[in-house]
């Protein structure tokens, strides 16, 4: 442990930057939150700042918004393909009228 900082510090090898770059951000959201809260999670458990029900909570809200998140991105999705498609079909000379008229995709 860093007596500076209260940190342990640790060389990690890394075969996949995926790996790594998935390791970088969880250290960043660790320091988000002690910067926020002003402790870790290990001394929200231990020190008692939350019990089990707290935690499922967090839990429960997060994956809520996870929803969120990939539902707007679905959307976003789609918007883009269809301009994309529009592009291509005002690209090649012509104003898609020809085009049948397809119900959406639900997105």
């Amino acid at each position: 442990m860093d007596s500076m900082s209260g940190c342990n510090t640790r060389t990690m090898k890394f075969r996949d930057p995926i790996v790594e770059n998935v390791c970088d951000r969880f250290l960043r959201r660790s320091d988000v939150g002690y910067e926020k809260y002003g402790r870790t999670l290990h001394d929200e458990r231990t020190g008692k700042h939350k019990d089990l029900l707290g935690y499922l909570t967090d839990i429960q809200e997060e994956l809520m918004d996870a929803i969120l998140y990939i539902q707007t991105a679905r959307e976003e999705m789609f918007e883009q393909m269809e301009e994309q498609r529009m592009n291509n079909i005002m690209r090649n000379g012509n104003n898609g009228e020809h085009y049948e008229n397809t119900p959406d995709s639900e997105y």
